[in-house]
Parts: structure tokens; sequence; C-alpha cells
């Protein structure tokens, strides 16, 4: 497994990430971080999915800034403040890297994102079509108001949530799970019981963290991009 920051072109603009590839070929993914910013656990997301065949993708959408887990009044700032069309602009340059990148095999990428990633995971999926084949959302999604136009999702789509989260409370994630099912949309969202916020990230800033779970999700992440992607 190799790891590198990497520079990539997003629009008339420079973007950059974090990369990890296997050795050899594989099929590309995408990571989206959690509000953080690119931290050293979204960096660990990607050499996973490098250890199991996957070219993997960090885009720093904070272009630099990150926040400690100490500093959740920061964090929640550098999400508020995160310029849309720049965030989607670094999203489909990153995704343009993977399918340009010799390393990369397929015509399509996976995603996965967590928290403010998991619902930037479904957003980008709704605009990006068939550019993407699966996507893996960690307890957060565009709920209400923030619900993108979904004609154009073409993605599989594995949803990890929480039951007891006040961030994305898990009836709306239901709500949203039937929206898309109804819509012909190829869709499951798992609500894991007892299980808070984060509870995938192993840093445990919020106190949730859930090993037992959070392997469970992990098996069903690597299983489905195994399946759409083609990975080894």
């Amino acid at each position: 497994m190799v790891s590198e920051m990497v520079d990539f072109e997003a629009g008339d603009s420079i973007a950059r990430g974090y990369l990890a590839s296997p050795e050899g070929t594989g099929p590309g993914v995408m990571v989206i971080q959690e509000w953080w910013g690119l931290a050293p656990q979204i960096k660990s997301v990607c050499d996973r999915l490098a250890e199991n065949g996957f070219v993997a993708l960090a885009p720093d959408l904070y272009h630099g800034e990150l926040a400690q887990h100490s500093e959740m009044d920061k964090a929640g700032e550098l999400m508020s403040t995160l310029p849309p069309d720049r965030a989607v602009r670094d999203m489909s340059g990153a995704i343009d890297y993977l399918l340009k990148h010799s390393n990369v095999e397929g015509e399509s990428v996976g995603v996965v994102g967590f928290c403010m990633g998991g619902m930037l995971s479904l957003l980008i999926a709704a605009s990006e079509g068939e550019r993407i084949a699966a996507v893996a959302p960690f307890y957060g999604a565009p709920l209400g108001d923030s619900e993108p136009d979904w004609t154009n999702l073409k993605a599989r789509v594995e949803g990890h949530f929480a039951s007891v989260d006040d961030f994305f409370p898990p009836d709306s994630v239901t709500e949203l799970e039937n929206k898309l099912m109804e819509m012909g949309k190829d869709v499951t969202f798992s609500i894991y019981p007892q299980t808070g916020h984060a509870f995938a990230n192993e840093e445990n800033p919020l106190g949730t963290y859930n090993s037992e779970i959070a392997d469970v999700a992990w098996g069903k992440v690597l299983d489905m991009f195994d399946e759409e992607l083609g990975g080894s």
C-alpha cells in the first residue's frame, strides 16, 4: 500500500487530497470527510480501502483547515461556511482524477462518506449519475429542504445510520429511504440499534464508537464495492 498527498484539477482550480493505492490496480473510491476535515482517521479509511484492493482518494474539502475533536464549534463553523459550489467542484474533480488514474480500473467509482461526508456522498451521487456505481453514507444524509433532485441517482446505495442521532434522526432517515425506494432507486438504509452518531469512528470523538457494529458495517461496504466495482 502506498499513500501520498496529491493535487488534482477541480474546474478552473487546483484541489488537494490524500491518495492511498494498493500494490497494482484496483477500482476507485472517493472518501468524504466528517466535519472535522481531512483528519488522520479519514486518511486511515483510505488506507483500509487500499489494503482491500481499492484506490482511495479523500479530497481536502476545507483546503487545509482542520478542527480537533475538542473544537466542535470550529468544526461546525468550517462545515457551515464550506462553499457548496467549491465542495461539488472538488468532489467532481476527485472523481475525474480517479477515473483517469493509471492504477484505477473501471468507468465508475464508489463513494463512502461520514457525517457531513455521508450527506455529501448522496448529494454528489445525485449529480454525477453513472460515474458513481456505489455509495455508502455513514450517519449522514440530505434531509428535508437539503434534498437534491434524485432523478439522476444511478448508484446502489447502502447507508449506515445510528438509532440515537439528533443530527440525522432515524425517522427522517427512514422517510428518505422509503421515498427513494418508491422512486425505484436501489437503496437500503441500515439503522443499528443502540448506536450513536459517529459509531464507526475509532478515534471515538463523541464517545459513541462501537467496534462490533463498525466491523459489521464495514463488511457490508466492502462487499458492496466488490460487487459493484469489481474489487479484489
